[in-house]
């Protein structure tokens, strides 16, 4: 049979839909990225934003319009959080964020029944749902899910009530995991969770964990999907400091430039903080690739508040801003605030804090020029080779490489948005 998978969201959904395409071919299945003649179609959703689930949704109704005949497997976040909703929806198979890692099982079942199958697990307490994946069919760089759930409960956010509270991998499954990606081909990996910092096994720490990845010879990079800035520890920067498989990257979401809204929001740190921190990493790093999160038009957000955060993100020089309009999620303290903000307001605050993320990611980019950075290979063509550096700039080679392997680089130009460099001989 054949099946195709459809993933909206984030690096965790990835990791779980390339468990899901490892496990099915292992025993059987035949993958094909045409889901309109596919025997079974999965959709893992994304519910961090109305848009999100607006777009899952959607793309449930189009599979179930250009292939009648699939098995229509749903699954992940959106449906977690808007059950009741998609049970009217005609799925075969209608999951949360439990039991994926039992789909052979799943799918089994429903073809001896014929009877469709719902399951939603609403408990927050959760045990960690092991999944192992040997080769990333779909990426270059490999992930690693490490840790599930968050109990931040920031006052915008939705996920952990559908992602339950913190969990975290085994120490050494994570270990046995990257050892056999690397052995595959895989010279980076992606440590990748809901709220990665916040990983713990048998007492090690984030920090414990890369420090012993770092020992396996053929992993050449390792790089954290995000962190936030209250778990840049001292332990931590010291591995930053000293650990040169560490790339030259972290992404550390600000979510808002002034106190006043960080407060509202229920961040854990103020902008003092923030920046003491970011000069810290800098001191270790000087050429350090800083990106972030910033949420505009959340409640309350005046003009004068926006401002504060346009310049804060100005004066931190980020390498990129991941900009978001506020997005109300019934259920969360936000949704309830007083002030929320226009769709026309959100809409060009955006649009500012954009621009402004596209000024300095080319001043950012700008700096490598004639410097050395290490680059994997993505995509290969006839003529041409593109990846990521370790610092996360988008280069673009004039030659053939060698697909998923590691080059030194040097940088040579940036012209109309396009980094180009050249190989070290």
């Amino acid at each position: 049979m054949k099946i195709s998978i459809l993933t909206l969201g984030c690096k965790v959904n990835a990791y779980e839909s390339e468990y899901m395409k490892e496990t099915l071919l292992a025993n059987g299945f035949i993958y094909g990225e045409d889901y309109k003649d596919s025997d079974i179609v999965i959709i893992n959703t994304c519910s961090v934003t109305n848009n999100a689930d607006i777009k899952s949704k959607k793309l449930l109704r189009r599979v179930k319009r250009e292939n009648e005949k699939c098995i229509l497997i749903v699954c992940g976040c959106s449906v977690q959080n808007n059950f009741e909703e998609y049970k009217d929806l005609g799925v075969d198979i209608l999951l949360g964020n439990r039991q994926k890692s039992k789909i052979i099982d799943l799918i089994d079942m429903f073809i001896a029944s014929k009877k469709p199958y719902n399951f939603i697990e609403k408990n927050r307490k959760l045990d960690f749902e092991t999944m192992k994946v040997d080769k990333f069919t779909s990426h270059t760089r490999a992930f690693i899910k490490i840790q599930d759930g968050c109990d931040n409960f920031c006052s915008y956010c939705i996920i952990p009530f559908v992602r339950g509270s913190i969990r975290s991998k085994d120490f050494s499954e994570v270990i046995k995991e990257a050892e056999t990606l690397s052995e595959n081909g895989h010279s980076e990996i992606v440590l990748t969770g809901i709220h990665t910092g916040s990983y713990n096994s048998n007492g090690k720490d984030l920090t414990d964990l890369i420090h012993e990845l770092s020992k396996i010879e053929s992993l050449k990079l390792i790089r954290i999907s995000s962190i936030e800035i209250t778990e840049l520890n001292d332990k931590f920067l010291k591995e930053l400091e000293n650990n040169a498989k560490i790339a030259n990257h972290l992404h550390i979401p600000l979510q808002a430039g002034s106190n006043e809204i960080l407060k509202l929001m229920n961040r854990k740190y103020d902008l003092n903080y923030y920046e003491e921190k970011i000069k810290m990493i800098r001191t270790i790093r000087p050429n350090i690739s800083i990106t972030t999160d910033v949420i505009v038009g959340f409640p309350q957000e005046t003009d004068e508040l926006f401002i504060k955060s346009y310049e804060f993100c100005e004066k931190i020089k980020f390498a990129k801003i991941h900009v978001f309009p506020y997005s109300v999620r019934t259920g969360t303290k936000a949704s309830l605030m007083d002030g929320q903000q226009t769709e026309i307001c959100k809409k060009m605050r955006s649009e500012k804090l954009v621009s402004l993320s596209n000024k300095l990611e080319l001043n950012y980019a700008k700096t490598f020029i004639d410097k050395n950075v290490l680059m994997v290979t993505e995509e290969v063509f006839e003529d041409y080779s593109v990846g990521h550096s370790s610092n996360y700039l988008a280069v673009r080679i004039d030659e053939k490489l060698v697909k998923n392997t590691i080059y030194n680089i040097k940088i040579v130009k940036v012209e109309n948005g396009i980094i180009k460099g050249i190989v070290n001989k």
